[in-house]
């Protein structure tokens, strides 16, 4: 991606998912940073994002990546009606309890657009997942 300045801002996005997409509200994932091509959302610490055993749920960590990608292509088209055509993700080990932070980056933009997110503890430490998606934008009127 050209180092450019987003097409929206974080406090454009979220107003964005309040208008359009209030279901986001239920993970009560904070929106870090957008770029042009890029995010970083968090994932916060709560108890209902938690499966037995204490670790994150699979579908917490698949719906934190989502909505970053979504944060990134908005950031990198402007285009709000972007939606997921295909979601890829790789459970590489436990999300123990605690925040998770997804970064999520752009590679490609067009009819189609396809990226990929590394969802990690907000504490550090080695990645819980990887996220390959794709994503249709429909054409502008």
């Amino acid at each position: 991606m050209q180092n450019t300045l987003p097409k929206i801002s974080v406090s454009e996005f979220n107003q964005l998912l309040a208008d359009q997409h209030p279901f986001a509200s239920l993970l009560e994932i904070e929106v870090v940073s957008i770029g042009h091509g890029s995010a970083v959302l968090l994932l916060p610490n709560r108890s209902a994002h938690q499966r037995l055993g204490g670790i994150i749920a699979g579908p917490m960590l698949m719906g934190l990546a989502d909505l970053a990608l979504y944060a990134a292509i908005v950031g990198a088209t402007g285009n709000p009606e972007a939606v997921t055509a295909s979601l890829s993700i790789n459970f590489l080990r436990k999300a123990p309890p605690g925040g998770v932070l997804a970064h999520a980056t752009i590679l490609k933009t067009g009819r189609l657009a396809s990226g990929d997110v590394l969802l990690v503890p907000a504490v550090g430490g080695n990645p819980v997942a990887q996220v390959i998606s794709t994503w249709s934008l429909p054409r502008e009127k």
